[in-house]
């Protein structure tokens, strides 16, 4: 499905398991004429009964997608490798590259990425400012996702769209956006 310069999606919850806490994500994003994103999510439901990371916790970077978490998986159109981002309520977030499926490759040296968060009684706010230079030139490919932590530890898992069997991020079924490059 191709983009026009902003849009707005509701994520959908993993079939294998009903989430008791969060009733709805949206996810909304704008690409910038510097190509740019601009990626914001907004979980609603019992915030209370989710665990969510504080703002400033000093997480394993590495492991930011084990608890509550944003993510952006991003492909050049027609290309196999592709980048995750992980977006943590913390304020920290990571980024790891992949050759193909699941073959890691060496992590990206990105900055300016800014993340800011807001917490309502029954949302939680997400904002990312992801510069172009974290993101392929030209067309690309995109999973938007979610995973969010309950706070008795088990996890349900959230996505734009999601391929068939267990959760799987990583299967590019579930890149089911077509963002297209900036024009000038």
């Amino acid at each position: 499905m191709p983009t026009p310069s902003s849009l707005s999606f509701l994520l959908q919850s993993h079939p294998d398991g009903v989430d008791p806490c969060i009733t709805a994500i949206g996810v909304s994003l704008a690409r910038r004429p510097d190509g740019g994103l601009d990626l914001s999510w907004r979980l609603e439901g019992n915030i209370d009964g989710l665990a969510v990371p504080a703002v400033g916790a000093a997480l394993p970077r590495e492991r930011l997608w084990a608890h509550t978490c944003c993510e952006l998986f991003v492909a050049a159109e027609g290309r196999e490798a592709y980048r995750e981002f992980n977006f943590s309520p913390s304020g920290q977030w990571m980024a790891f590259d992949f050759a193909a499926y699941r073959q890691r490759v060496a992590d990206p040296q990105l900055s300016g990425l800014r993340l800011c968060l807001s917490r309502e009684a029954q949302a939680l706010n997400l904002a990312v400012d992801l510069p172009a230079v974290c993101l392929p030139a030209g067309d690309c490919r995109l999973a938007l996702t979610t995973v969010v932590e309950l706070a008795d530890g088990s996890h349900r898992y959230w996505a734009l769209r999601h391929p068939p069997g267990r959760p799987d991020f990583h299967h590019r079924d579930g890149f089911a956006l077509v963002l297209k490059g900036p024009t000038p």
